[in-house]
């Protein structure tokens, strides 16, 4: 049995810094790198992919909307041909680097309000799956687990990998329950490492009302941005690997 650790890094921008990403790439196997435009420069963007090349950690896109101010968490009305290139686009950036550095684009996950967004917007999911494979079909898309968007990539052959929170209460329906809500982030790591090893090898978990959820875990998400995001991380790393567990990049198992 085998499941990716992803954490989205490379958020800082400027003076300003955010996140662990030294501390905690050093128990993930999968990073997804910010490309601009919710956050990340190019300062930030190639220091982070040199960081992952050192720690042998796999890089992805995780491009989002055009929205510093609310760090792409604000939901946005775009056109399927605004999304497509936008997309596109941000790919571009983060290849630039990745290719200065020797190393191959792993994957794309988009971020925040946009992730949530194509969940229920089936032709901006389109579009945005279409914009990736615009730029290399090879790619994996990471989306979350058993929604649509990862119906219309595989209708489409690209290989995609179902992605499961490490730290986020579900709603009955698979969906997360918005930040906004009570109980919608999960902080201590006993109670999260459970919730993995249910996602992981009992194939669902208990949503917020209790009831039972199938889910299917090809990568877990652990937040870079968490106050306690190092120690979380460390935490599921050795208790996946304790339950027999191989934590490797999603390229080692997603074909």
């Amino acid at each position: 049995m085998r499941v990716d650790l992803n954490s989205d890094l490379g958020e800082s921008f400027g003076r300003y810094k955010l996140g662990l990403d030294e501390e905690v790439m050093n128990y993930i196997t999968s990073a997804n790198v910010a490309t601009g435009w919710h956050a990340g420069d190019p300062l930030v963007m190639r220091k982070t992919v040199r960081l992952a090349k050192e720690k042998g950690v796999a890089v992805g896109a995780h491009p989002g909307y055009p929205d510093l101010m609310g760090f792409g968490r604000r939901y946005m009305k775009l056109t399927p041909e605004e999304a497509r290139n936008y997309i596109l686009y941000q790919i571009g950036a983060l290849y630039a680097f990745t290719k200065a550095e020797g190393l191959e684009l792993q994957h794309v996950k988009p971020h925040g309000a946009l992730y949530n967004a194509l969940v229920k917007e089936e032709d901006l999911a389109r579009a945005v799956i279409e914009g990736m494979a615009d730029f290399d079909k090879k790619l994996i898309f990471v989306t979350l687990s058993g929604s649509r968007p990862a119906q219309i990539a595989e209708e489409m052959g690209v290989k995609v990998a179902h992605e499961v929170f490490a730290d986020r209460a579900y709603n009955p329906d698979g969906t997360l329950v918005p930040r906004s809500k009570p109980n919608a982030v999960i902080h201590d790591k006993e109670e999260i490492a459970e919730r993995v090893i249910s996602m992981v090898k009992d194939g669902g978990v208990r949503a917020i009302n209790g009831e039972w959820i199938e889910l299917k875990a090809d990568t877990i998400c652990v937040h870079g941005d968490n106050p306690k995001a190092v120690e979380i991380a460390r935490h599921i790393r050795e208790v996946l690997e304790r339950e027999g567990v191989k934590v490797v990049p999603m390229k080692a198992f997603i074909r």
